[in-house]
């Protein structure tokens, strides 16, 4: 006896809406935010049971307390929802008939027993960045307002601030020098999160064979990895690319035309429409940083000589640099498969190989 349950949590409360195999609706109930609570409701539900619920800041922990009480548990990404009435009951009974129906559009991956640590130090590392690039915004504009120009980093630096506050007049100073002790306690943060994150990371084995990767450095490796958790999840390169927003868009419409013999031939028209937005943005920037940094730094690996051939051979430096991203992501999802060190003299076997059959 199936049973089809569909869930929609908020912070204090969690709708459940059940659903029978052949689509009726049998029992809607609300439970308290508890996991003991959510636990024991599953469990007076009868039969094999089969839960759905959507995509939020709650759903890993949900996730992980009541997978081991139902044969089965998604979680649906936020798509955009139906027009219409909209409550609790209704978008549990939604999320309960689509899995039904297996019509879910876009089911998350979860893992949370896994790099679970690493994924909350990368998380508030992240986050700490972020406030360590706000703060040095607000610095310089600070100066910009009083028509001060501040090229460069050396206006965060503190041998130089007082001369730098110096040259606001006093009615700024005490709010700049706030802004400097806001900025040395977050980047004190941001160093303490860094190395913490670096050493969680390397506790494990795969950071270590990763980080050999070009343009992969200890930081991008681990927010990789609590972002992918597995490589088994692509089966191929193209499914990764779509994965981190590196794969191209392919549309066209009236592909055939006549000819003037009467013929029907396909029509030269444009087809790329750039690249996938659903995706995880947090590792396309993981791999455009990596090619950044192939570009700009690793002159002597042969990546930074296959962006120098499509430069020369007429390609745009940024469509150039999307090439070497792609690879760079192609080279990692191998090495973690085959738990293999990165080669540079293997890729420039395939490269010479590639050129022969070209």
């Amino acid at each position: 006896m199936e049973r089809y349950l569909g869930l929609d949590a908020h912070g204090s409360s969690c709708t459940f809406a059940v659903v029978g195999p052949s689509g009726r609706k049998l029992r809607q109930d609300v439970v308290e935010t508890n996991g003991t609570a959510l636990v024991r409701y599953l469990r007076s539900i009868p039969g094999r049971k089969h839960l759905c619920l959507e995509e939020g800041t709650s759903s890993a922990w949900l996730y992980e307390i009541l997978s081991p009480h139902v044969e089965e548990i998604v979680v649906a990404g936020l798509t955009e929802r139906r027009r219409g009435q909209k409550n609790d009951a209704l978008d549990a009974f939604q999320w309960a008939e689509e899995l039904r129906t297996r019509t879910i559009k876009t089911p998350v991956f979860k893992a949370p027993r896994r790099f679970s640590r690493l994924r909350e130090l990368s998380r508030v590392h992240s986050m700490l960045v972020r406030d360590v690039v706000r703060v040095q915004g607000r610095l310089k504009a600070m100066y910009r307002a009083r028509g001060i120009p501040t090229p460069g980093a050396s206006v965060y630096g503190a041998s130089g601030r007082e001369a730098w506050r110096a040259k606001l007049p006093l009615s700024c100073r005490w709010a700049t020098e706030k802004l400097y002790e806001e900025y040395d306690c977050l980047r004190a943060l941001r160093q303490e999160a860094e190395r913490e994150l670096v050493t969680e990371a390397r506790r494990h084995p795969i950071s270590k064979i990763l980080v050999t990767a070009p343009g992969m450095g200890p930081i991008r490796v681990a927010q990789l990895l609590p972002i992918v958790v597995t490589p088994h999840r692509f089966r191929t390169r193209s499914q990764f690319w779509a994965y981190c927003g590196l794969a191209i868009v392919m549309r066209s419409s009236s592909d055939w035309v006549r000819s003037k013999s009467g013929e029907w031939v396909r029509a030269q028209v444009q087809q790329t429409r750039g690249l996938n937005r659903n995706h995880n943005s947090r590792l396309k920037g993981i791999f455009k940083g990596a090619a950044t940094t192939i570009v700009t730094q690793l002159t002597s690996d042969p990546l930074h000589e296959h962006y120098l051939r499509l430069t020369s051979a007429g390609s745009k430096p940024n469509l150039a640099k999307l090439t070497i991203a792609r690879r760079v992501a192609a080279i990692v999802l191998r090495m973690w498969k085959d738990e293999k060190e990165y080669d540079p003299n293997e890729l420039k076997q395939q490269e010479i190989l590639a050129s022969a059959t070209g």
